[in-house]
């Protein structure tokens, strides 16, 4: 069975308790890679810098404590993944959307921010996940 490796385990520990159940869950079926929890100030403006975010500190879901986002990898880490990086991602992300469901936590994904199961967004984030808004 997978298991995290230790800066996976790492970055858990940053993120949200509901969030850390569902990546526990999803560790379970596919092998993935926390790749961000937590982003303070200079990493979070950063990622708008290099085009990797939208939104700069303190307004990222990364930027609260314990943080409500989560960039996940499947693994091995492969940004490339041939001519279609994205089939990976969207695989993850569904195993993901399943264990939350099971546990009945909510959850969004950068690769469909308004959930309708189809990537028609102006800005795509294939890592991104992060506990739906109105999930307390």
């Amino acid at each position: 069975m997978p298991q995290f490796g230790k800066a996976s385990l790492a970055q858990r520990a940053t993120l949200h308790p509901k969030l850390q159940r569902v990546l526990d869950e999803v560790i379970k079926v596919v092998d993935v890679a926390i790749v961000e929890g937590h982003r303070g100030k200079e990493a979070q403006n950063a990622a708008v810098r290099d085009g990797l975010s939208k939104v700069r500190w303190p307004n990222g879901k990364h930027n609260s404590w314990p943080s409500r986002a989560a960039d996940l990898a499947p693994w091995p880490i492969d940004w490339r993944a041939g001519e279609r990086p994205h089939l990976r991602f969207a695989f993850m992300m569904g195993v993901v959307y399943k264990c939350a469901r099971d546990l009945g936590i909510r959850v969004r994904f950068g690769m469909d921010w308004n959930q309708n199961f189809i990537v028609d967004e102006s800005f795509v984030d294939l890592p991104h996940v992060e506990l739906h808004p109105d999930e307390k």
